[in-house]
């Protein structure tokens, strides 16, 4: 008799809403200190903590010191991009904002808070963070849409903290890190392959840029008008950049033309648009990132059917998982270790190469780490701040 497979997984909607209930969120402030005597009162309290104030009005700097602010993060969002669920506001963000909290605190040990900003408007979101940076320690854009959030993260660069929005660059490294054992295992060169990325939003970009800082060549970018090129019409500000930087010949077309004799796909943009005929007009063996959430652009198998060598996505049923978490809280911790007043390209790429390099021997199949290794923490953390000059 033949043996028939459990497909049976757990419901994790179901799941997760009994948890969030039953705990109401996921955070919590937890005091490092007793108050059990009156000593302690007035020391933690009026009137003793006089004294930690007048030191840091004296000097600024001693916030530092005296307070909570150099392991602190604030996870910003407006609510308007929010996973696959669109725009839907900062009520119904705040689960996601506490679960990057709770990634923050599990994998790094840095204390974050979601903030989540009722008015969607570039310039109040800027507003706000003006207003509440002197708290934190560094600053993480959640959620936001394009092409906002490419505005609100320039326009906070000066604070004097870093301010990272992860959907970009978090993705940008974790991308990187996997091209970069996925070269080394298909011995490809980065000088020399055709690179499509599918989607010019946060993460497209910020994937592009990275890998033109790292030193890819041939770089063509696709949205769901077609090919960018320079003097196509009706580009937004971002995309007129990208046409300038990115594909150099001027080829012109949609995505299916795009992809003929390429070497490497990076979906970051719709389920199910990419074909097993597409992949087959790619140059052999080529390297597929589909990482549109939870069904990517094509599904591992069809691409693997069509000749892929290798195939990494966002989901963790399949080999090759592409995550955040693997980024983002070695970038912080690094960068709030050293105080570092912004995330550089340089501190990007270091986090890069440094996740690449905690996979010794790369294979099909292994081109990133498991992202619940936390092992990977330090190592980021230590490339960061090696990487970071004022």
């Amino acid at each position: 008799m033949e043996e028939q497979e459990d497909n049976s997984k757990p419901d994790y909607n179901k799941l997760a809403l009994e948890m969030h209930e039953s705990l109401k969120g996921k955070l919590s402030v937890i005091s490092k200190k007793k108050l059990e005597t009156k000593d302690d009162l007035s020391t933690a309290y009026t009137p003793g903590v006089a004294e930690p104030c007048r030191k840091i009005h004296e000097n600024p700097e001693d916030v530092y010191k005296y307070t909570i602010k150099g392991n602190t993060v604030a996870v910003v969002s407006d609510g308007s991009a929010v996973l696959g669920l669109g725009n839907i506001g900062a009520e119904a963000s705040m689960p996601v904002m506490e679960g990057k909290a709770v990634l923050f605190k599990e994998f790094a040990d840095i204390d974050a808070f979601p903030i989540c900003v009722a008015e969607q408007s570039v310039q109040k979101t800027i507003e706000t963070v003006r207003n509440i940076y002197p708290c934190f320690g560094g600053i993480n854009l959640e959620d936001i849409k394009a092409p906002e959030c490419f505005e609100i993260e320039a326009a906070l660069q000066d604070l004097g903290i870093p301010v990272m929005h992860d959907d970009q660059h978090g993705t940008a490294v974790v991308v990187l890190a996997g091209l970069i054992n996925a070269l080394k295992v298909t011995g490809k060169d980065k000088e020399v392959v055709k690179v499509v990325i599918s989607g010019t939003g946060a993460a497209g970009v910020a994937v592009s840029k990275l890998m033109l800082k790292y030193g890819f060549k041939n770089i063509i970018m696709t949205d769901s008008q077609g090919i960018i090129h320079e003097g196509r019409e009706n580009l937004n500000p971002i995309k007129e950049e990208m046409s300038r930087i990115t594909n150099h010949d001027l080829i012109k077309g949609n995505l299916e033309e795009a992809l003929q004799r390429s070497d490497i796909l990076i979906g970051v943009s719709k389920p199910g648009i990419v074909t097993e005929d597409m992949i087959k007009s790619m140059n052999p063996q080529p390297i597929i990132f589909a990482l549109s959430n939870p069904i990517p652009e094509i599904m591992p198998d069809l691409a693997k059917n069509a000749g892929a060598q290798i195939v990494a996505t966002g989901r963790s049923d399949f080999p090759n998982q592409v995550n955040n978490v693997l980024a983002f809280p070695g970038i912080f911790r690094g960068a709030l270790d050293i105080k570092a007043k912004r995330i550089t390209d340089s501190m990007k790429l270091a986090a890069a190469n440094a996740l690449a390099n905690s996979i010794g021997n790369p294979t099909v199949d292994e081109i990133l780490p498991y992202s619940l290794d936390k092992s990977v923490v330090p190592k980021i953390a230590e490339a960061v701040k090696s990487a970071y000059r004022d």
